[in-house]
């Protein structure tokens, strides 16, 4: 026994397992590829956007610094252009100049000079004290005698503060000489500054060599040069390069460049990838702890869904047994009763030669000599005792097998007064063991009904036993009473048992529903009972109230009358 519910137990165990990793496989895949899915479409079209991004902003900013080179070397071009080298050399004069170029724009020109071939400074306008400044060796110059034109690198010169020139050559009677402009560090490296996206995002020049051009707002790493020599490698000449590598602490940066001053100079926008892709590092944090919240959703349903499961499939598997074994006890019922009529239809035949014997010894006394005797009358009494006990088995067991025989279902008239009081007589000795009193009420010219009279035996019995039984205990009272009412023939049997608690009443009616124990009782009685009402056209109902007991009510249709309407259907609610 202990061998089997352990066996049991561990089938149930094993089978709510594999109900929950279904249950989970089945649910957090599909959430989890989906999940995979969308975020990886999700990260490339949100790195492709963030590059789409940075190109542009790249873009724009190389096109606003070419420009503002540009405009600052054509105002000097124009200078130089405009005025003559005598009237340029004349320092007042060129103060006004530079007057005039500074209220234009607002201070970028810093100082204005006019330099002969020999490098020497011949005229100066601006803050500093550089008259006469000797530029022989200044790269700038060099290139600028080289060229119509040029702008330098950032260099600290003469002043000690970084600047760059943009310097213009032109020529006099025959001997070139050079314009020239320092172009103030702040307002261009505004420029660059502004550059800004993000918390990490900012710009910054670099010339070929890798040299700074302008103040980075953030730590630069030392040798920038290996992004100089990536981007030479990777890009074209006019195109805008982007690319991702990691620094010399190992963190990932997202690296964007554009050539500025022809080539010379290279526009650097430089971010964390972590901050550039923060929306996409937000919507995977998200992801996780939405899939985190589902699966836990999932893992917990699931639990109390295969428990669930497992408990329904265990409750069917004790109906099932229970089921088998009301089947069982219901064919050992249907043996019973062939056996008792089979015993009746014996003892029949016994007890009409005891009647007849018992004659036979009456017409003995007759005569004269025993009929002398002064014991003849206890004789005769005895002998009528005999003969009234037989005539009384013979009755008993001449309706038993009339019950037993009666199995089909053929509709006849049939007296339901007559019925009843068979069933009862039937009834009685179970009634007298079990210190029952049952009662009859009646109702007098019951119209004839046309029921199978077998198949409403059986239902009056059933009805009567599931009394009798109630009252087992204790004793009490059945009362069985017939009457007419609203184009119906009704009976009622009715105990004053302990009643049917109301958890019970709605399924009262059901298949195999029985509170009595096992072997006492199969749970079809009341069952099939209902469905033997039905399909007479009547219906069946029950009311019951805890310590008052139990009516049974059958309608049946008078004859001429449609089928009654049942209210209180199996799985409809029933009040007591």
């Amino acid at each position: 026994m202990n061998r089997n519910r352990t066996k049991q137990h561990g089938h149930r165990h094993s089978l709510a397992r594999n109900i929950l990793l279904t249950i989970l496989v089945v649910s957090i895949t599909p959430m989890v590829l989906v999940s995979g899915i969308i975020l990886y479409q999700f990260n490339v079209s949100h790195h492709d956007k963030v590059e789409a991004h940075i190109k542009e902003l790249v873009q724009k900013h190389k096109q606003n610094i070419d420009f503002f080179l540009e405009e600052k070397l054509s105002d000097i071009r124009s200078l130089a252009k405009t005025f003559s080298f005598e009237e340029l050399s004349d320092e007042s004069f060129l103060e006004d100049r530079l007057a005039l170029l500074q209220q234009q724009y607002r201070h970028v020109f810093v100082d204005v000079g006019v330099i002969n071939n020999a490098g020497l400074q011949l005229a100066y306008a601006g803050p500093f004290k550089l008259g006469k400044a000797l530029y022989s060796n200044a790269s700038w110059f060099k290139d600028a005698m080289k060229s119509e034109y040029v702008i330098s690198d950032v260099f600290l010169g003469l002043r000690g503060l970084p600047h760059f020139i943009v310097a213009v050559r032109d020529n006099w009677n025959g001997e070139p000489w050079i314009l020239r402009s320092t172009i103030d560090f702040v307002a261009f490296n505004d420029l660059v500054e502004n550059i800004r996206i993000g918390e990490t995002g900012f710009a910054y020049i670099l010339n070929k060599e890798g040299a700074f051009q302008t103040k980075p707002v953030h730590k630069i790493l030392p040798n920038p040069g290996r992004y100089l020599e990536k981007i030479s490698k990777d890009g074209e000449d006019t195109a805008i390069q982007i690319f991702e590598q990691p620094d010399e602490a190992g963190k990932k940066n997202i690296y964007a460049s554009a050539e500025l001053k022809g080539g010379d100079w290279i526009l650097i926008y430089q971010q964390r990838a972590s901050d550039a892709y923060s929306e996409f590092r937000k919507a995977f944090k998200l992801t996780i702890l939405i899939n985190l919240l589902g699966g836990l959703g999932i893992i917990i349903m699931a639990y109390f869904l295969s428990k669930r499961m497992v408990n329904r499939i265990d409750k069917l598997d004790k109906e099932k047994r229970m089921m088998n074994e009301q089947v069982v006890e219901t064919g050992k019922l249907a043996s019973v009763g062939e056996l008792a009529a089979g015993i009746a239809h014996e003892i029949n035949n016994p007890v009409a030669i005891m009647v007849e014997e018992a004659g036979w010894i009456e017409d003995l006394l007759e005569d004269e000599d025993l009929g002398k005797s002064k014991n003849v009358d206890e004789f005769k009494r005895a002998l009528e005792q005999i003969r009234s006990q037989g005539k009384r088995c013979k009755e008993i067991t001449h309706k038993l097998l009339s019950f037993a025989r009666k199995t089909d279902s053929k509709v006849q008239e049939v007296d339901l007064n007559e019925l009843i009081e068979e069933i009862v007589a039937l009834s009685m000795q179970r009634a007298k063991y079990s210190n029952v009193t049952i009662k009859t009420d009646l109702q007098e010219n019951l119209p004839a009904l046309h029921v199978s009279q077998a198949e409403f035996q059986q239902v009056l019995l059933n009805l009567i036993n599931n009394s009798l039984d109630a009252l087992e205990r204790k004793g009490g009272m059945i009362e069985v009473n017939s009457y007419t009412r609203d184009n119906s023939v009704i009976v009622e049997v009715t105990d004053n048992g302990p009643g049917i608690p109301k958890a019970n009443l709605n399924r009262i009616f059901d298949p195999f529903f029985t509170t009595k124990p096992v072997g006492k009782g199969t749970g079809l009685g009341l069952s099939i009972c209902y469905g033997i009402i039905k399909k007479l056209g009547g219906v069946i109902d029950v009311r019951s109230s805890i310590d008052r007991g139990t009516t049974f009510l059958v309608r049946l249709p008078s004859p001429g009358q449609v089928q009654i309407e049942d209210e209180n259907e199996p799985g409809k609610e029933i009040h007591s």
